[in-house]
């Protein structure tokens, strides 16, 4: 017998077999870690006056993102490791989907903004000021954080109408788009083709707006008479690079699985990586392949210290 959504109150999660202080304490030291390097690349943009720059204004922005992916989702599974049995609302487990997912739309488009700001200061010098504007800026971060919200809503929309049967149990550790998919025994129909249409408009292209930037970038480096012109504008964007790849690898794994799926413990080890230790791992990152962020960080200190 069919059991509606409406009807639903809560969701068994069983990617926590029993309580587990060990995750406890290892997703509290990731989300403490997010938490402070995040926060520290936010004050610093704000503080130190060399950092009011495009780039860095959309490195803010990242920050902010991750900070609340791991917001989203940490807090709950914390909760949840020390429990003998996960559960979440029906209501929490839709509002975690639409906020994470809206996370994930707006970095996605936020990481090919941020290949275009390196395009258009490496091969563009002469017009960069123009084309990145203050007010392009934050029109650009605000449209990104829009269209993160309009993909996450259709996902949200469309999960709020399946029917689940008998107990509703997610395989995983908190509530996403695939685990509630492969819970509902209604039509998942509506639901698959808009995270197919998602993944070609909302993943692969702006995947392959920082492809097509960088290759761009990579032929306007080789191009240049002095080595040292080289090695700063490829400093400029290493950092991204390794953030671009990481962010992109773990969601791709994530959201385009193989049709045999995963295992559970890989399903929760994949996402664990692309919305847990993924937004920990950017702003450091960025610190170590940043000199600019680095001297800000040794002012700051100074500053504190003659304090």
């Amino acid at each position: 017998w069919q059991v509606r959504t409406r009807l639903v109150t809560e969701f068994m999660l069983l990617g926590f077999s029993h309580g587990q202080p060990f995750l406890f304490v290892l997703f509290l030291a990731i989300y403490l870690a997010t938490l402070l390097g995040n926060s520290a690349i936010l004050a610093l943009v704000s503080l130190d006056p060399h950092l009011h720059s495009p780039m860095y204004f959309f490195l803010s922005h990242l920050s902010c993102l991750d900070i609340c992916y791991s917001s989203v989702t940490v807090p709950k599974i914390l909760a949840n490791a020390l429990r003998p049995q996960a559960t979440i609302s029906y209501c929490g487990c839709l509002a975690q989907m639409f906020f994470l997912m809206a996370c994930a739309g707006a970095e996605c488009a936020l990481l090919a903004v941020m290949a275009y700001d390196r395009y258009a200061a490496i091969c563009q010098p002469l017009r960069y000021s123009h084309a990145m504007s203050r007010g392009v800026c934050v029109v650009a971060a605000a449209s990104c954080w829009l269209w993160g919200m309009l993909d996450s809503a259709v996902h949200t929309l469309l999960a709020s109408r399946l029917s689940f049967c008998g107990a509703a149990w997610l395989q995983h550790i908190f509530c996403d788009v695939l685990p509630l998919l492969r819970a509902a025994c209604s039509n998942t129909r509506p639901s698959e083709v808009a995270l197919h249409a998602a993944s070609v408009f909302v993943g692969l292209s702006p995947f392959l707006l920082v492809v097509i930037s960088y290759l761009r970038i990579l032929a306007t480096i080789l191009g240049m008479p002095m080595a040292t012109g080289r090695r700063k504008a490829f400093s400029t964007c290493s950092a991204h690079l390794l953030v671009v790849t990481l962010y992109f690898v773990t969601s791709n794994l994530n959201y385009n699985r193989p049709s045999s799926g995963y295992s559970l413990a890989a399903d929760t080890l994949v996402s664990a990586l692309y919305c847990i230790v993924t937004p920990m791992l950017n702003p450091l990152i960025y610190s170590l392949r940043n000199q600019e962020v680095w001297e800000a960080l040794r002012k700051a200190v100074r500053g504190w210290g003659m304090a």
